[in-house]
């Protein structure tokens, strides 16, 4: 589709809004704290909506509305309604003890509880797992929902006469470094600052674009009926509106869902993950970070009706038209947006992928001058060295991350590419934190043991398939079509038949049974090499005074995501 006049001018001008505010809100960020916590002043509001923005990108446009596109439907709700338990936990539980404990990195934390290698071991997983696996994806999903919005590919064919394998390439190539130059600049000067305002701006107009294209659908659906289109909506998709998948089922099984792996990625992505945590450990006193906390968490229970749902209208509406499920809501906005709109919805799927870009490379450059320059290179760093160190990893960082992202590329769905990777890290983290908290005397090597067993674990559950696939894949006597066409593997019988069928479990249950062998491994080294004294932790100058109504207010955000799922069982 050709971009309008007013197209461009609604998206200039929204960037450039953007761009402003940041630079000023990030202007004379020269100490430590203040570059890489905000001066330690943020409010709840921008809290909370920090997270949602920083959380919610292309990665959920474009990948969270394909499933829900495909076979799945309302079952990938699962990662955000669940979501909204964990940061209630999160608030309750986790946040008092790293505000009271002073830290500016997750990592560092480690340190205080364990030892300088752990410390060291998680910042490594964390700077790789950044690069490799979240900000390439933000990048890749971006240039893909944009390209698709916009044609881009269709303006390459045009303007340099390229072939469309070519140009979709150089498409989405254009888009990447686009988005990460930008995003870079100002995430460089101003630091978290400029990250948690232009989150502000970004996320605001992502959640009233998401939900402009569910009103535009349901309308759609109902011939100018809201209410009409909601019943067209559930009558044809009534197949797809359940939240509660078999229990072997290979991506949303209701086993991980409940009491399962569907946990783990929530407890490290939320309450161990410095890309998100940053926000609230830049927080002015523990009571306004838990009220952040809740509102991000009310948001949370939102973000399906503007996501997940309108995923699954769009196949109601363009089923036939579109082959690809990650090309499924970005399609829907080039069709049902009028062209006034469609510059607004560009600017808010820009936000979107900028929001969660710049607070990736923004943490990711914290824990490389926090926990590996300043520990290892320069300890008696000046704060004006580490704001300097700060800024030239991130833009090192962005480099990096536009360098690899076109890989995404060859991987099937970029959701499940970003939720499967973090894997290898996320299970070993998790239980290296939530052991270490409940058993007192826990010694450094049961830590840094779990975060080592992890990835080897976690490859043997996940790495035999994927080769077994690809030696498969080239042997017909080894494929069976299946009734939509497709082809399904299947290895003769024996071990390996034995070995694959283990790998094909979904990745959920074979990381809630990783956690399960590490934190037994934790608890046994505990029991036979505990420490002699509990370690002491250090104490911040925050005012750690929980809010007065913080189990009420978690509370209500617990019964309102239980009423969801007897709602749409």
């Amino acid at each position: 589709m050709d971009l309008t006049v007013v197209d461009l001018m609604v998206f200039v001008a929204f960037m450039a809004t953007v761009v402003a505010i940041s630079l000023y809100a990030g202007r004379r960020e020269e100490s430590t704290e203040d570059y890489f916590l905000a001066g330690r002043s943020l409010g709840w509001g921008l809290i909370g909506l920090s997270l949602i923005a920083s959380n919610i990108s292309t990665e959920h446009f474009v990948g969270m509305a394909g499933q829900a596109f495909g076979r799945v439907g309302l079952a990938i709700a699962s990662y955000e309604w669940m979501a909204a338990i964990v940061l209630v936990f999160v608030a309750w539980w986790l946040l008092p003890r790293f505000l009271s404990a002073g830290i500016y990195t997750m990592p560092e934390y480690l340190e205080y509880r364990y030892d300088r290698a752990a410390r060291t071991t998680m910042a490594v997983y964390m700077l790789a797992a950044y690069v490799i696996v979240f900000l390439a994806t933000v990048l890749f999903s971006g240039a893909v929902a944009l390209n698709a919005v916009f044609d881009i590919t269709g303006m390459f064919e045009n303007r340099f006469g390229m072939q469309t394998a070519d140009a979709e390439i150089w498409a989405n190539v254009a888009g990447i470094w686009l988005i990460g130059i930008v995003a870079g600049c100002y995430t460089i000067y101003g630091g978290l600052k400029a990250v948690v305002w232009s989150d502000l701006l970004q996320g605001g107009a992502l959640l009233v674009g998401g939900a402009i294209v569910a009103f535009l659908g349901l309308r759609l659906l109902g011939d100018g009926s809201l209410l009409g289109g909601w019943s067209s909506f559930q009558q044809a998709n009534a197949d797809k509106l359940h939240v509660v998948l078999p229990w072997n089922d290979p991506d949303v099984p209701w086993l991980a869902v409940f009491v399962g792996g569907l946990w783990i990625p929530n407890i490290f992505y939320w309450g161990f993950n410095q890309f998100i945590t940053q926000r609230t450990l830049g927080a002015k006193s523990l009571a306004e970070g838990q009220k952040g906390i809740f509102f991000a968490a009310s948001l949370k229970l939102l973000i399906p009706f503007i996501i997940v749902m309108p995923g699954i209208m769009a196949f109601q509406l363009y089923g036939d038209q579109i082959a690809n499920g990650d090309k499924a809501y970005p399609y829907m906005i080039s069709q049902l947006l009028p062209p006034y709109l469609r510059g607004a919805m560009f600017a808010a799927l820009c936000g979107a992928v900028m929001s969660s870009f710049n607070s990736g490379i923004n943490s990711a450059s914290t824990i490389f001058t926090i926990d590996l320059y300043k520990q290892y290179f320069k300890k008696t760093a000046s704060p004006k060295d580490e704001v300097f160190v700060g800024r030239i990893a991130t833009g090192v960082i962005v480099i990096i991350a536009c360098l690899w992202a076109p890989v995404i590329s060859g991987f099937e769905g970029v959701f499940n590419y970003i939720q499967e990777i973090w894997g290898f890290i996320s299970p070993g983290i998790v239980a290296a934190f939530l052991v270490g908290l409940v058993l007192k005397k826990a010694p450094p090597m049961a830590a840094k043991g779990a975060m080592w067993l992890g990835v080897p674990l976690y490859a043997l559950c996940r790495a035999p398939k994927w080769i077994m696939d690809g030696i498969y894949d080239w042997d017909t006597r080894y494929l069976t079509t299946l009734a939509d066409g497709s082809t399904k593997v299947v290895p003769p019988d024996g071990v390996w038949s034995v070995v694959y069928s283990f790998n094909s479990w979904s990745f959920l249950h074979h990381m809630g049974l990783i956690f399960l062998i590490l934190a037994a491994y934790m608890v046994l080294a505990t029991k036979l090499q505990p420490l002699s004294q509990p370690r002491e932790m250090p104490v911040s100058r925050v005012d750690v005074t929980p809010h007065p109504r913080q189990y009420l207010l978690g509370g209500i955000v617990i019964a309102i995501t239980v009423a969801l799922y007897v709602v749409f069982w």
